[in-house]
């Protein structure tokens, strides 16, 4: 049975620029009460962009987390009193790879890392884009690329990508690129009862 904990206290531990860090003291199942220490963070977007030619605009760079260059869809954090996400994953789109989007359709949220923070990101699929001059930041040190969304999920088999809202991103696309699919021939011809080289044999 799924027990809801209630908070009793909280305590402030630390307050930065990007998280705070909290700790609650919460009740747990049969009374008792435990700690969980949560990272509060404002949350952000990330953009899955699909240029004409069906490639994704990626970004490769260094994470002091993970002590390695990482590649990465587009991405960024809200800022504190940013409500207008859509506009949020306009201005990093344009910042991280230089492309304004036409179109920018909301496909999902998910949250980064449950257990113990509260980042949710947004994600949005951009097309129509229009390539132009990327804006980085000026502590930024990024590397522009860009694969098709096949490439990138043998890049994730494999161990190249391992960033999770990249990893997700690129699902999504293929999940979206299924759907708008067209049947199989097989299953068009399961559909109507019949294939059409038998409706050709029968009229001749």
């Amino acid at each position: 049975m799924v027990v809801t904990e209630e908070t009793i206290a909280t305590e402030r531990i630390y307050e930065g620029v990007i998280l705070n860090l909290r700790r609650d003291k919460v009740t747990v199942r049969d009374g008792r009460t435990s700690y969980r220490e949560i990272v509060e963070h404002n949350g952000g977007v990330a953009i899955a962009a699909l240029t004409a030619d069906g490639k994704m605009p990626m970004v490769r760079q260094f994470r002091k987390s993970a002590e390695a260059a990482m590649l990465e869809v587009p991405a960024g954090k809200t800022e504190r009193g940013e409500t207008d996400l859509r506009a949020v994953a306009a201005r990093e789109l344009k910042e991280e790879t230089g492309y304004t989007a036409g179109r920018l359709e909301y496909l999902m949220s998910f949250y980064t890392s449950i257990g113990y923070s509260t980042e949710r990101l947004h994600l949005y699929l951009a097309t129509e884009l229009t390539p132009g001059e990327t804006e980085f930041d000026e502590n930024e040190a990024i590397e522009n690329c860009a694969h098709s969304p096949d490439e990138l999920l043998e890049m994730i088999a494999n161990g190249e990508i391992a960033d999770a809202k990249t990893i997700i991103a690129v699902q999504a696309v293929k999940l979206r690129q299924s759907a708008l699919a067209p049947p199989p021939a097989q299953t068009r011809r399961a559909a109507g009862g019949r294939d059409t080289a038998a409706a050709d044999s029968e009229s001749r």
